[in-house]
């Protein structure tokens, strides 16, 4: 079983960056894809990111795409979130999480991912 844990959320003005972090113990996650996604208040969880096993390969949702960079370092187990240019519509709790296959995408649902973070929240005032 793998325990992941987020940080780096906060309150941020729009057009400000944020780096989030997502640190795995109990498991490797070198062979696995690992994503990112969202939930807003009242709104179903949704992906923003996907990185694949050795992080050749990243995707993103449409309304982040050239603001948001998805980077792993699997020596430290350690999946990152890059986020630029935040938008108050980039408001959400941001969860981390492992997939059971090697790649995380757009088309990735959530009975795909068999672990997730406990959230961290992203606030962005205008």
């Amino acid at each position: 079983q793998v325990q992941l844990v987020e940080s780096g959320g906060g309150l941020v003005q729009a057009g400000g960056s944020l780096r989030l972090s997502c640190a795995a113990s109990g498991r490797a996650l070198s062979v696995y894809g690992m994503g990112w996604f969202r939930q807003a208040p009242g709104k179903e969880r949704e992906f923003v990111a996907g990185i694949n096993w050795s992080g050749g390969i990243t995707q993103y949702a449409d309304p982040v795409k050239g603001r948001f960079t998805i980077s792993r370092d699997n020596a430290k187990n350690t999946v990152y979130l890059q986020m630029n240019s935040l938008k108050p519509e980039d408001t959400a709790l941001y969860y981390c999480a492992k997939s059971q296959s090697s790649t995380v995408g757009p088309g990735t649902t959530l009975r795909g991912i068999d672990s997730w973070g406990q959230g961290t929240q992203v606030t962005v005032s205008s």
